[in-house]
């Protein structure tokens, strides 16, 4: 179940039930409504009305809800009014409508990505994923797939990325990677980038 709980008192607010058992991703908000998934021996998502009271299962509190595709570890991202996830801890990716849960793209495969922990990160009309095998994937956040760059590491990624300014973090399973634009005039290495290691 979802709850919501005061944050003074710890009572229960509202609740609803629909996740599937060991709910590991974070939720994220748009427009009143957190939107919920869950991945563990079934697939679950729900957008749910943030002001609701008592249980709000079956009810118009529950403004969509989702029966595939959802993922089991990592965590759904948003950017602009679309939500991205990949299926259980696999390379297929969905992208769905974040105000009215409708499909933009569903379950496609992002053949160079293997297993996936690491939550998606977006920035600048783009989005980040990385894998356990060390490739990271930067794709057009746009209705249909558009790769932008294919990059592989030699180390394996389970933590999210951090972005600052205009530098990635990637916290490999040995390093601790700094990605950025090169400097100099306007050249770029064949990555698209320049990576230090610490």
């Amino acid at each position: 179940r979802i709850r919501s709980h005061d944050l003074r008192s710890g009572a229960v607010i509202w609740e609803c039930a629909g996740m599937t058992e060991n709910a590991i991703p974070s939720p994220v908000v748009f427009e009143g409504a957190g939107i919920f998934v869950s991945g563990f021996r079934g697939s679950a998502g729900l957008s749910v009305s943030l002001d609701g009271k008592g249980d709000v299962t079956g009810t118009d509190k529950v403004r969509w809800k989702v029966s595939k595709g959802t993922p089991y570890v990592p965590s759904p991202v948003l950017w602009g009014d679309r939500i991205w996830f990949v299926a259980g801890n696999g390379n297929a990716l969905t992208c769905l409508e974040a105000r009215t849960g409708k499909t933009v793209l569903d379950g496609t495969r992002l053949e160079s990505l293997k297993t996936v922990y690491a939550s998606p990160v977006a920035a600048a009309g783009r989005i980040y994923l990385v894998d356990r095998e060390g490739t990271a994937v930067v794709i057009r956040a746009g209705d249909s797939l558009e790769v932008l760059a294919t990059n592989r590491l030699d180390d394996g990624f389970s933590a999210t990325p951090a972005i600052a300014g205009k530098q990635l973090f990637l916290r490999g399973a040995r390093r601790l990677y700094c990605i950025e634009e090169a400097a100099g005039e306007g050249k770029t290495t064949p990555a698209g980038g320049k990576t230090r290691r610490f």
